[in-house]
């Protein structure tokens, strides 16, 4: 929802440089020469100094102010410590961080320098994100982790004697090999870590994944005839909420659990449509447009774009947002390609993402303040769906807040598509 933490602006910033490429992976992410880093660090620091100019030629607002920084990929560590400190202070020329800001990396275990660490800990980083995915070494080394067991734990204890004590675990449910005997003793760890914040993730099977691809068509390679199927991967899924839970670490979105003040701030962001600039390959921003302005022509290099879009071009009031994407070719994003995609959203859609997002969260829709962002005459219809899902047994209604219920969270991608208009439902289910 909108409001006063609107004067804020979160950045993420894409680093899509691994080591080795896991199965699972569907991520725009790879194993590139080293000599592409410092290339692509300058084309970043390029697009944060232009960021100001592309977005006021369109009419959208961007924050000056910045409370949430987030480094993704990929593995951002992978970056020379040079490189990384160019990134920080690259955005501390363009923004204002506030002091108490939250600045996520993204690491992978065993891949964390002495080095690096310092940097980050000289840039401020005060969470870090360890993509662990199982600690049962078979299973994480069939995914294509370099890691084991206990390379995660004396990772996870540099980290606290570096000063950064904030760290989030992530796991995969449905590897290759996983039996609900191993997923119980990577719960076990994660549980023992005493990690404030842990992801847990179902796996998914597509088309942008190796594994994926492999599953989908009946073939062996990657281990894909021992991935687990849908029933098992459900039953862990559901063991991962009660176990969790019981260690302290409660359920504050689909796939994600915080001890208390520990929620990721930077993701809340997403789900709650506050702005957000995405800076790198394959990275997305969303920017309210302001509510007065004089379109201008100049932009910098790096953030055109081949759509067109123009926020004065759609007036119907402060309320519009501007959604944009960037490539996820690393070739063409060097060569200083342009964003792939500019989209604004008239208040219709953004009253469909307000739900599909707000349902991931525990805390649900707050159906009043949704009334007062778009109107009672846009969200009537969308109670009727409401009505019809709560007695399917998929949402909760408690008079003041729509909920998903824990069968829902089962099947939320049906549910969300319940509150698309058809053309957009019928896009999305062919994607």
């Amino acid at each position: 929802m909108k409001g006063a933490a609107d004067n804020a602006l979160g950045i993420y910033i894409s680093v899509p440089f691994c080591r080795s490429k896991c199965t699972y992976c569907n991520f725009a992410s790879g194993v590139y020469p080293a000599a592409d880093h410092a290339r692509y660090v300058e084309r970043a620091i390029a697009d944060l100094s232009g960021a100001g100019a592309w977005a006021a030629a369109r009419g959208a607002e961007l924050p000056r102010r910045v409370d949430t920084v987030y480094l993704g990929g990929g593995t951002p560590s992978l970056l020379a410590p040079e490189l990384l400190a160019r990134l920080f202070a690259a955005m501390h020329a363009e923004f204002d961080l506030d002091a108490e800001a939250e600045i996520t990396v993204e690491c992978a275990p065993g891949q964390l320098t002495a080095e690096t660490l310092q940097t980050m800990a000289a840039a401020g980083v005060n969470r870090v994100s360890l993509g662990v995915q199982s600690f049962v070494d078979g299973e994480a080394h069939a995914s294509g982790r370099l890691h084991n067991r206990a390379t995660v734990e004396t990772d996870l204890a540099q980290l606290r004697a570096a000063g950064i004590a904030n760290l989030n675990v992530d796991l995969i449910a449905g590897l290759a090999g996983q039996t609900i005997a191993s997923w119980e003793e990577s719960l076990e760890a994660l549980i023992d870590s005493c990690a404030a914040h842990a992801s847990v993730y179902m796996l998914e099977i597509d088309e942008d994944s190796r594994l994926g691809r492999e599953v989908l068509k009946g073939g062996s390679r990657y281990h894909a005839g021992l991935v687990p199927g849908d029933d098992a991967i459900t039953r862990m899924y559901e063991q991962a909420i009660e176990r969790l839970a019981l260690s302290g670490l409660q359920q504050y979105e689909i796939s994600n659990f915080a001890r208390p003040g520990f929620e990721s701030r930077h993701n809340l962001r997403y789900w709650q449509r506050r702005p957000y600039l995405g800076v790198g390959l394959d990275a997305s921003s969303m920017l309210r447009c302001e509510p007065t302005f004089a379109a201008k022509e100049e932009t910098r290099q790096g953030w055109g774009t081949r759509h067109g879009a123009d926020c004065s071009m759609h007036r119907d009031g402060p309320d519009e947002m501007l959604r944009a994407t960037t490539t996820d070719d690393l070739k063409a994003y060097l060569a200083g390609a342009e964003m792939v995609e500019t989209t604004w959203l008239a208040p219709a859609r953004q009253h469909e993402e307000a739900w599909f997002l707000g349902l991931r969260l525990n805390a649900g829709v707050n159906v009043a303040a949704l009334e007062r962002e778009f109107g009672r005459a846009m969200v009537e219809p969308a109670m009727e769906i409401v009505a019809r899902l709560v007695s399917d047994g998929l949402l909760t209604f408690d008079g003041e807040r729509v909920r998903l219920t824990a069968r829902g969270r089962l099947i939320s991608n049906d549910v969300f598509q319940e509150f698309l208009e058809p053309e957009v439902a019928a896009a999305c289910h062919e994607r």
